[in-house]
């Protein structure tokens, strides 16, 4: 029954209501916690194929770490800062799977630039790292380095379609209207197999199919084009941080 509500809050976007569970979750409640990680799992998988460049399942010993991750995720997450859950726990968990390919490899003093006393020690690296800073700086530094190397990423894929950043600049819709009809058909797109599969194949969009079921004319959608695509691109893109900043417009 809890796994339906969690599932349903995903669907609908509920973000209030999905921080009551985390709160709980963190209080404490033993069978919310059972059903977020439950619900999260295609999510910790998929976080974990794309760290590790390869297919993660249950049975590899990273899905069990970053199953570890996201549940200190749920821990540490503060439902009062605009971070998304999503957005918090990728980072996490990415951390945590360096951590542990660090590990495997055994280049953790190279990797982790131990000072001496830590290497006699014998210092866990996570503990060195978390007592010279705060978690909060350190997430806050962790998610910019993320957003940096997402927008170089990002930049590659639109140049793909003949775009870039100065471009989209300059030809993103001016008024709210014109923007959320345009957002409007991107999310259209992407979440139509053929009109995406059209987009990536022809790098044009399914122009006049989208007129016809969106009742918008064909010199609206050619003259918000660009903005269009790298939205479309983005929706459907695993960019976690520079999802954020459409964030708003999808709730």
């Amino acid at each position: 029954m809890l796994l339906s509500i969690i599932q349903g809050v995903f669907n609908n976007r509920a973000d209030t209501e999905l921080k009551e569970l985390v709160l709980k979750a963190k209080k404490g409640d033993e069978k919310i916690m059972n059903e977020l990680l439950i619900a999260y799992t295609p999510f910790m998988k998929k976080t974990a194929s794309i760290v590790c460049k390869r297919f993660i399942n249950e049975h590899d010993d990273e899905f069990s770490v970053a199953l570890k991750g996201f549940y200190e995720a749920i821990l540490q997450f503060n439902p009062d800062e605009k971070t998304s859950l999503k957005t918090f726990s990728h980072l996490i968990i990415k951390r945590r799977l360096i951590d542990y390919m660090r590990k495997e490899s055994r280049r953790n003093e190279e990797l982790l630039l131990l000072n001496d006393e830590d290497r006699e020690t014998g210092a866990d690296p996570q503990h060195y790292v978390f007592n010279e800073m705060s978690i909060s700086s350190f997430l806050k530094e962790q998610q910019a380095a993320e957003r940096r190397e997402e927008i170089k990423e990002y930049s590659q894929v639109l140049k793909e379609f003949g775009l870039s950043f100065q471009e989209l600049v300059i030809s993103s819709p001016k008024h709210d209207d014109s923007r959320k009809i345009a957002f409007k058909i991107a999310q259209i797109i992407s979440s139509t197999p053929d009109f995406y599969y059209y987009l990536i194949d022809k790098k044009r969009l399914p122009i006049n199919e989208l007129t016809s079921i969106t009742n918008v004319s064909r010199k609206t959608i050619e003259r918000h084009r660009k903005y269009i695509v790298a939205v479309t691109l983005l929706m459907n893109s695993n960019f976690v941080c520079l999802k954020e900043f459409i964030r708003e417009e999808l709730l």
